[in-house]
């Protein structure tokens, strides 16, 4: 990237004349450069203009603080426009209400990609597949246009879908996607400086960090009562939520400030809300019981909120059962996402990461995602799960002895599970919990076994359709027999062996030939005393990216060996503390070099 940017760089000097007895004009030049974003077109239409302009810095300045009315405005520019227009003309019709809903984010903004596929969701994006969920649907719209260069991918990630977790938008194309927004009446922001006329209807309004307006001009530069999104990028202000709203699918207060309990009273007016977003809160502690009116809501994000009540038992039990049954197969996303994480001492040191849910919840029939239940107060609300059976996606903390019996039953219950966490913490932790479950939902894709295990459960060794598994605190013991069972898994793809997962005087992993056969993704994060692992000739042959964090005593040449014989092997990811033990590095290196596949050997995390 270094390297691109200073061919852009030359190119642009060149292109405009400019030399080093214009030092006003380089921090200009750097704002422009970065508009352009490597853009061979846009990077010589505008330096060609900025040759035969004035070597001024207001020059320079005005375009880059205009560049929307400049595209618009300036016969030398439009044929930038112009082609920017056809990558978005050339868009199919399911694509370019997604594409321009991008212009409610901010100029360099990183989009995470779980939000904004939600977000589709809520406004109703998705046109049907047949066998395919909502949000598989609008996943793969998120890729093709990551595919047109329409959005770019700004956070990698092992764990996500297609390794992509973020996006951001091209600051040109960004001024497209303003410009016919604003064209069609989609979206309006309300920003320093924005015109105060009434813009009449908007479909989404956005709020940027430097408004400083007061009430009546919130209420009268829109007509609220068409606005089906609201986006708060700035401080919070109790006059957003307004009664004239009626018609709100979407309200994303994510990562603001000053937001408290008692801003919330009124909320249960949205009755079209479909999407609440309350994420990064830190000053939340109670969510109003009210919150049970919103019968049509989808998503309710309270991650990493402080909360430690939840909605009244009543008003939730019969509150958040979606009215539309018939689209309910479709809709995999959550519908009672209730608190992420939960402060330790503000739960009274209940189980860290889950929340009590009350009595009644077997009512919400539809529900297709609950997690983090804390089940460690009693065994009636595992009674209530095990009738939930359209869940796909449960994650459960506070197992023990005490409820192993109902959780394991509850479990088999489950037959269109997907995805399952199980996390216990302390004492005996998972240790003798999960062995009476005999038949595991077949459907199963993701398992989390968070907690002191010792052994494997027998009845992992049957889930023909796990794709992802993570062990953390296992401490698993017996550890030839628990990797023997889990290379004979034909679709296993992302196995994470994490903290502890396994331990003993000396922890070796064999990956023997044939075994691990669609293996891509392989984290040893933390495994205790960790002497060595190796590859037969055969095994993980599908493996593209190895990541390894240890301990000081255990990073020691020799540690891995058989890498040459991994064909698919693209990244060895080493933590960047190791790179300090030279004999170790240059031990994988020379290994990765006999490797026909050429893989790199990355730093990551912090030194």
């Amino acid at each position: 990237m270094s390297g691109t940017m200073g061919h852009c760089t030359r190119v642009f000097k060149e292109t405009v004349n400019l030399d080093e007895q214009y030092p006003e004009l380089v921090e200009q030049a750097k704002l422009i450069l970065k508009k352009c974003g490597g853009l061979p077109l846009a990077l010589v239409t505008i330096g060609g203009f900025l040759a035969s302009q004035s070597k001024t810095a207001f020059e320079w300045r005005k375009l880059n603080e205009h560049i929307s009315a400049e595209l618009e405005m300036n016969p030398e520019l439009e044929i930038i426009k112009a082609v920017l227009m056809k990558s978005y003309d050339g868009l199919p019709y399911y694509l370019k209400a997604c594409f321009l809903y991008l212009a409610i984010f901010p100029e360099d903004y990183e989009i995470l990609r779980r939000r904004l596929v939600r977000r589709w969701i809520a406004e109703g994006y998705s046109s049907e597949v047949r066998g395919k969920s909502m949000e598989e649907v609008l996943d793969g719209y998120f890729m093709e246009l990551i595919g047109r260069s329409m959005i770019l991918p700004s956070q990698q990630s092992i764990h996500s879908r297609k390794g992509i977790d973020s996006c951001h938008v091209h600051d040109l194309i960004r001024e497209i996607a303003i410009s016919k927004s604003m064209e069609e009446n989609l979206v309006f922001t309300l920003e320093e400086g924005c015109s105060l006329n009434n813009h009449g209807t908007v479909r989404h309004l956005a709020v940027s960090s430097n408004w400083e307006g007061d009430q009546c001009e919130f209420e009268n530069i829109v007509d609220l009562s068409r606005v089906r999104s609201l986006t708060v990028f700035g401080n919070w202000r109790p006059f957003y939520i307004s009664d004239k709203m009626s018609l709100l699918r979407v309200l994303d207060l994510e990562g603001n400030w000053d937001l408290l309990d008692h801003h919330l009273e009124h909320i249960w007016k949205l009755v079209h809300l479909r999407y609440l977003s309350l994420r990064g809160h830190g000053d939340i502690f109670h969510l109003p019981n009210s919150l049970g009116n919103l019968r049509q809501l989808l998503t309710l994000d309270i991650s990493a909120l402080c909360c430690v009540a939840c909605c009244g038992p009543n008003r939730l039990a019969s509150g958040l059962v979606l009215q539309d049954e018939a689209q309910l197969n479709r809709r995999d996303v959550c519908t009672a996402f209730c608190c992420g994480i939960l402060p330790y001492y503000a739960a009274g040191g209940r189980n860290l990461g889950g929340v009590e849910v009350p009595r009644g919840i077997w009512k919400l029939k539809a529900l297709h995602t609950l997690r983090t239940v804390d089940v460690s107060v009693g065994k009636v609300v595992l009674q209530d799960i095990k009738k939930l059976t359209r869940l796909r996606k449960l994650g459960v903390t506070g197992i023990s002895k005490r409820n192993s019996q109902e959780l394991c039953s509850a479990i088999a219950c489950l037959s269109s599970l997907e995805s399952l966490s199980l996390h216990s913490a302390g004492g005996t932790g998972l240790s003798g919990c999960l062995d009476v479950l005999s038949s595991p939902p077949e459907n199963l894709q993701s398992l989390k076994l968070i907690g002191y295990l010792v052994e494997l459960p027998e009845w992992i060794q049957g889930l023909k359709n796990l794709v992802k598994l993570k062990l953390l605190r296992s401490r698993i013991l017996e550890h030839d027999a628990a990797i023997q069972v889990l290379g004979n898994l034909p679709n296993l793809a992302t196995l994470r062996l994490l903290d502890y997962s396994f331990v003993g005087e000396e922890v070796c992993f064999s990956f023997c030939g044939e075994a691990f056969p669609s293996l891509k993704v392989l984290q040893l994060n933390g495994v205790g005393n960790l002497k060595s692992v190796g590859f037969e000739e055969g095994a993980a042959p599908k493996l593209e990216l190895l990541q390894y964090w240890g301990t000081y005593n255990s990073t020691t040449a020799g540690l891995f060996f058989g890498l040459a014989y991994l064909p698919s092997l693209k990244e060895f990811l080493l933590y960047s503390s190791h790179w300090e033990n030279t004999e170790f590095v240059e031990d994988l290196q020379g290994q990765l070099a006999k490797n026909g596949n050429k893989p790199v050997l990355k730093s990551w995390g912090r030194g």
